[in-house]
């Protein structure tokens, strides 16, 4: 499942929150967090970092990184196996800058694409990590072990 979940803020995200609103914003998600754990039944809670801006996370490396990108010639099934962890990127609506892509690139991400379908950003992560559990996860074959994958969403403004 998710380790860890990082809200990034990127060139086209709607909103750049600080403050009492930020600080607001994060105890949302720690709840949403919360709150699809007890309903899935998952014991380990995955870590909500503090939100930063897209290139100081890129800088940071970080394990199997891969890009959601429309554009990208490889889709996930045709990666080979992962080490032990995976990490998303995922850009906001209307996707990542082109400089914000190639900066990605450059730091080692794969671009991997979900399919011929254009996702919304609020989509988009679910179904790349159903994608990642069932290929190397704990959706495959009972006793086969998990791969923790580290999900990202770059702080777009939206409300719940």
């Amino acid at each position: 499942g998710v380790a860890e979940v990082s809200p990034l803020f990127a060139g086209r995200g709607m909103v750049r929150l600080a403050g009492d609103r930020l600080a607001k914003r994060q105890k949302h998600w720690q709840s949403i967090l919360i709150a699809a754990c007890e309903q899935s039944g998952r014991r380990r809670l995955p870590i909500l970092n503090p939100a930063q801006d897209l290139d100081t996370w890129i800088a940071q490396g970080h394990p199997c990184p891969l890009l959601l990108d429309h554009r990208a010639s490889r889709s996930l099934p045709s990666l080979p196996p992962p080490g032990p962890a995976v990490a998303l990127l995922i850009g906001p609506e209307g996707g990542l800058a082109p400089a914000e892509r190639e900066r990605a690139y450059q730091s080692g991400f794969t671009g991997v694409r979900l399919g011929p379908r254009i996702l919304r950003t609020e989509t988009a992560p679910l179904a790349a990590l159903a994608i990642v559990q069932a290929l190397w996860g704990d959706l495959r074959d009972k006793g086969t072990g998990t791969i923790p994958t580290h999900h990202y969403i770059p702080e777009q403004g939206t409300t719940s």
